[in-house]
């Protein structure tokens, strides 16, 4: 399937989804929203994908809402922003932080306002050097959405989180590595290459073992430490049972690399 505002492309159980809106710095529109839905949809049902990558094209990431998509006219009636949110933000960000696989991004240039947490919602996070991470939502009266007011605390504590979003003052992505905001951060022109070989290697990993993984943490967040131990022995029980632990073992005691299958 062709779009206009991205682009999607599989590659050896790697599915990269670029955003196309350079001219906008990948803001979103109506139009992009619908096509990241319909490919969200497509990376969860197709088995052959293990791990999705996603960046931008041109000299942004993400800049987050194109006011000009829903711009407000004084004498019109007031806007019900919540909408918008319930309708294309949140089901993609919940859609990103759910799927049962690795989910990378790469910053390749500014984030701002809902694409900095966009970037957040995802599993690791890289950047460019000269990239750079803005809560740009003070800025027009709003408050960080997509997430933001719950991964970015968790992220970087609580008084850097709410000096962030109060100021809005642009985050360097090497300041965001310092911080533990992102994995790490790569020279502009290596940042790709860094970024497309990570997610092929988490493709060959045991993805149903991963994706547990990422249950675990994501709920730890919530759970007492009793609750934890208890979600750990449950997860673990599920691990156990899959292809792959089998696959592991053996070629632990066989002293042979594994072949795993996701399964």
């Amino acid at each position: 399937m062709s779009y206009n505002t991205i682009e999607f492309e599989i590659t050896q159980g790697v599915a990269v989804l670029t955003l196309n809106r350079p001219e906008s710095l990948n803001s979103f529109n109506t139009e992009m929203h619908a096509e990241v839905r319909d490919v969200l949809k497509q990376v969860r049902k197709d088995e052959a994908v293990r791990c999705l990558l996603i960046t931008g094209n041109g000299r942004g990431f993400c800049a987050g809402q194109d006011l000009s998509d829903r711009a407000v006219d004084p004498d019109a009636e007031v806007p019900n922003l919540g909408e918008s949110i319930e309708k294309n933000y949140n089901p993609m960000i919940r859609a990103i932080a759910s799927l049962e696989m690795p989910v990378i991004c790469a910053v390749n240039g500014v984030a701002a306002g809902a694409g900095a947490n966009i970037a957040l919602a995802c599993d690791i996070v890289l950047a460019a050097k000269t990239a750079s991470f803005i809560q740009a939502f003070c800025k027009i009266g709003l408050i960080p959405d997509s997430g933001g007011t719950w991964t970015l605390p968790r992220a970087i504590g609580f008084p850097r989180a709410m000096a962030l979003s109060l100021l809005g003052e642009k985050l360097s992505a090497e300041q965001a590595e310092q911080w533990g905001m992102i994995w790490k951060t790569y020279e502009p022109e290596a940042l790709s290459d860094a970024a497309l070989s990570m997610a092929k290697q988490l493709a060959t990993q045991p993805t149903k073992g991963l994706a547990l993984i990422k249950r675990a943490l994501q709920s730890s967040a919530n759970n007492s430490f009793d609750e934890q131990l208890d979600l750990e022995r449950d997860l673990q029980t599920l691990a156990g049972r899959t292809d792959d632990y089998r696959e592991g073992v053996s070629a632990f005691m066989t002293k042979r690399p594994p072949q795993f299958t996701g399964k």
